[in-house]
């Protein structure tokens, strides 16, 4: 595409940009056939099942209402999980499972689009696709459209589902609705980062630190507010952190508690202004390129690329800085809302008791810190798999092959890589524990006292996390096809971990996720029995996995 081409495409368009958009939706869907039901299902499940849930929980009004009272009057509490606008089971619903919905339906969203955009040039095959009849625009057409066919399966299933067991039909599809346009907006904001970067795994990582920054911002501006504005106390007065965040306009849309449907506007808004500005950029550059392309390396190459360790390093050193960064930011913002835990909890035994499952039987404080800890713990595994399934992407990349036709032997090359997804998962948990201790030491005063036990309790969570990354090895090495399982078993993970000791699951339930066998740090008594046990497990899916990419053919 010449430039002349380009800039003509850019002014006006038309109905050849979108030719073809129909086969390669088709062809998105039907590559999609299991990832998006899965998930769609799963997801949509999990919500309008929390409702029967917490009525079996807090089956009276009075119930409801302390635990609504005493959740709001926390800003460690509302930083986590947001504040309670209405203490109907509708409500307890939205604030329990909506804010984490949303997110899950956000990386659901980023993952589809940067599948059928990035992901197809880098690969190569947009250009056999672009051979025929496909208009410039039709790729990315095909793929958010792909997106708003999940999310919209995804607000069916929550609308119908909460509205027939019983809740409130306007309510049921302010929260469908809710998740679901966080999930079209951040699609399009994958399919901007798409136009940017050269590389799907950066895209993905652009996407994705958009969204931890629209999460933090939502719990700093959710423990800023007095109360967690909820209705009967200041009418709605949240945060500007709250208003800046598109997943804390999920909560403020305030399902099941007079709903405020002009927030539906703000997704609309940005929805379309990010669409536009992906269409535009898509229009602007040529296939394969992007607007943050791959600076040219220097001619000689440094003594350090000279192994496949140093190539491994210079590949995947700036993911591993990124998620450094971010589990500092995360640990110092927890640590700074985690002061007073006890103090404003007291005597409450419902909010003591769901914090004390999630962190354990130890000081208030401490369970809260062992919670905030094991969460750290939970999402470092995402890193871990990532590092990990970089291998499948250098394989289905073409990028393998000749690095493995000179002297490398297989499980050099694919050390080289596990290497960076082990110690590097060491990297950021030790980071967020450093922040999480500095920043609760000086809210305490107490830096001195706090940075070892807390950084400890970050780094018990190692053996957790390498049971994970040792099952993405598994899957890469032995069914490669299915190696994107390691997401979906991560975030089963997440979800045991997230609701699990609020809905009081059976100890059965919470052993299955390799966190629930850790003890609860900092404060709780230590043996050895659990880490050996878990790195063990984590040996053998190891070995099970670099055997069998060893035996398994490339490609």
């Amino acid at each position: 595409m010449t430039a002349v081409t380009a800039a003509k495409v850019a002014r006006g368009g038309g109905s050849r940009d979108l030719a073809g958009t129909g086969a390669l939706l088709r062809l998105a869907l039907r590559r999609d056939r299991i990832m998006i039901p899965m998930w769609v299902v799963l997801l949509g499940l999990t919500v309008v099942s929390m409702g029967s849930t917490l009525e079996t929980l807090y089956d009276t009004p009075a119930q409801r209402a302390e635990v609504a009272a005493s959740m709001n009057a926390n800003g460690s509490l509302r930083a986590m999980y947001g504040p309670v606008f209405s203490d109907s089971i509708g409500g307890l619903v939205a604030w329990r499972i909506g804010g984490m919905a949303a997110v899950l339906a956000a990386v659901m969203s980023l993952l589809i689009v940067v599948r059928h955009t990035r992901e197809e040039e880098e690969t190569g095959r947009q250009e056999l696709l672009s051979a025929a009849m496909v208009g410039r625009r039709a790729p990315l057409t095909a793929a958010l459209l792909a997106a708003l066919v999940a999310n919209g399966a995804l607000t069916l299933i929550i609308t119908a589902g909460l509205a027939n067991t019983g809740r409130p039909a306007g309510g049921s599809l302010a929260l469908g609705l809710a998740i679901g346009g966080t999930g079209m907006l951040f699609a399009a904001l994958a399919a901007i980062a798409a136009q940017l970067t050269e590389s799907a795994r950066l895209a993905k990582g652009l996407t994705g630190a958009a969204l931890g920054l629209a999460f933090v911002l939502r719990a700093a501006g959710d423990a800023a507010s007095q109360g967690g504005s909820p209705r009967t106390e200041s009418g709605g007065a949240s945060s500007p952190l709250t208003w800046v965040s598109p997943v804390g306009w999920a909560e403020n849309l305030r399902a099941f508690a007079d709903e405020r449907w002009w927030v539906l506007l703000l997704f609309l808004a940005a929805i379309a202004s990010a669409v536009c500005v992906a269409y535009t950029l898509t229009a602007r550059r040529d296939l394969g390129m992007s607007f943050l392309p791959a600076r040219p390396g220097p001619a000689r190459a440094a003594a350090s690329l000279s192994g496949v360790f140093g190539l491994a390093w210079r590949l995947q050193r700036t993911t591993l800085l990124g998620w450094a960064l971010g589990f500092a930011f995360a640990g110092a913002v927890f640590g700074g809302v985690a002061e007073g835990v006890a103090d404003v909890v007291g005597d409450n035994a419902q909010t003591r008791a769901i914090v004390e499952r999630m962190g354990g039987q130890q000081v208030l404080a401490d369970a809260f810190l062992a919670a905030i800890v094991g969460m750290l713990g939970m999402v470092a595994a995402l890193y871990g798999a990532g590092s990990v399934l970089r291998l499948r992407g250098e394989e289905t990349g073409d990028l393998a092959e000749p690095v493995l036709a000179g002297a490398v032997r297989r499980l050099r090359w694919a050390a080289s890589h596990l290497v960076i997804a082990y110690l590097g998962s060491v990297v950021v948990l030790a980071v967020g524990g450093l922040a999480l201790g500095i920043s609760y030491g000086l809210a305490v005063e107490d830096v001195g006292g706090q940075i070892g036990p807390v950084l400890g309790a970050a780094l018990a969570q190692i053996p957790a996390v390498w049971v994970l990354t040792s099952l993405a090895v598994l899957l890469f090495g032995v069914v490669p096809k299915a190696s994107a399982a390691a997401w979906a078993v991560i975030g089963g993970c997440l979800v045991i971990g997230w609701v699990g000791p609020a809905l009081k699951l059976p100890d059965w339930a919470m052993d299955l996720s390799p966190y629930g066998h850790l003890p609860k740090l900092p404060g709780a008594e230590v043996t050895a029995t659990p880490f050996v046990w878990l790195l063990a497990l984590a040996a053998v899916l190891l070995a099970a996995g670099l055997v069998g990419f060893r035996r398994r053919d490339i490609g």
